[in-house]
């Protein structure tokens, strides 16, 4: 019976310390799979670079306090900050040409993009892509997403208005080269095929554009779906190999599968109204931002199926990979509004896939 009696509480300890040893190594797992942490105020697009090591953020601070904006290199591991590297106008979109070493923003309340050295951070130069200055009756096109042709060092830059615009920069003399006209009511998207020669973009009418890069003008514009709803193809991305565009839809559930060969939805993926999307060929896998619904997924290309809903609140907004495609950068907006400013800054989750 003595036996018995010592016996119980040592068994207790025994399940209580592998418990604890279980719960500790889950959140050391936990930890190691997700780290999220505040960058700024106003984060936007993000450019990693393997050379500089380091994952560069576009943020444009407060709306109403700060006249510039910073952009901040993290460390891709810890998310520590590294470096402030202020502007004094604001970036938005970014995008790493890895050849030159230089950083791409689009600056969006002013026109412009703005090239910065990756490694010493000083501004390379700026191109004016809108000069005409904002009116009641004039509303100059807006940079949203950037491009870059590594090879012929150009940079594709989208101008979104009524009518928007897709405009083309020579990255080596810093002019801007020409304007592709017409690409339809708030052509946000863009994503380049650099080796096929092709550009695309997607539109709020609800089209798909082609745009030959040897001549830089439309080869053709389909609409994807003819099904009575509304529609705003906010973003893509490219699986090349396999000559498929993942198009993204701000209004309705669904992520499109297009077969680029035949101009066509080849698939639609169930998931929440979504803002930004990347494939990542290494692991065959696509990534997608749903602002409202807070969440970030993770969907199979193979089988087009979502096999992963990660839980980001608030507003999961733009991403990234590293290098080696096995790491996830996810930026995080705060709530805010025009009448109700965010006063908290804005956060960045990195997750190992």
């Amino acid at each position: 019976m003595k036996f018995r009696h010592l016996s119980m509480p040592l068994v207790r300890q025994s399940v209580l310390l592998s418990a604890m040893l279980f719960a500790t190594a889950f959140s050391t797992q936990a930890a190691q799979e997700m780290l999220r942490k505040p960058v700024g105020m106003g984060a936007y697009e993000m450019a990693y670079s393997q050379s500089e090591n380091a994952l560069f953020v576009a943020t444009s601070q407060s709306r109403s306090l700060d006249k510039g904006g910073v952009v901040y290199r993290l460390d891709p591991t810890t998310l520590d900050v590294t470096q402030r590297i202020h502007n004094d106008i604001k970036p938005f979109g970014a995008v790493i040409n890895t050849k030159t070493n230089t950083l791409w923003f689009g600056n969006s309340v002013d026109g412009m993009v703005t090239a910065l050295d990756a490694k010493t951070s000083d501004v390379k130069g700026r191109v004016v892509l809108d000069p005409r200055p904002r009116s009641e009756t004039v509303k100059p096109f807006q940079p949203r997403q950037l491009a870059v042709d590594e090879a012929t060092n150009t940079v594709y830059v989208t101008g979104v208005g009524k009518e928007s615009v897709i405009w083309v920069v020579d990255g080596n003399s810093m002019t801007l080269k020409t304007t592709i006209a017409d690409t339809g009511a708030r052509s946000t998207a863009l994503a380049l095929d650099a080796a096929g020669k092709r550009l695309y973009t997607a539109n709020a009418d609800g089209e798909l554009i082609a745009v030959d890069t040897a001549t830089n003008r439309i080869l053709s514009r389909k609409k994807l779906l003819d099904d009575g709803k509304e529609h705003f193809f906010i973003n893509l991305s490219l699986d090349t190999a396999n000559q498929r565009a993942y198009v993204t839809d701000s209004k309705q559930p669904k992520v499109l599968v297009v077969d680029l060969k035949k101009g066509e939805v080849a698939a639609q993926i169930d998931a929440p109204e979504s803002l930004a999307v990347l494939f990542n060929p290494v692991r065959n896998e696509v990534y997608v931002t749903h602002r409202q619904a807070g969440e970030v997924s993770i969907i199979d290309a193979k089988t087009n199926k979502v096999t992963k809903t990660i839980k980001t609140p608030v507003h999961p907004n733009s991403l990234a990979l590293s290098a080696d495609g096995q790491t996830l950068y996810v930026s995080v907006k705060q709530a805010s509004t025009r009448q109700n400013p965010a006063t908290s800054p804005d956060d960045v989750i990195r997750i190992a896939l």
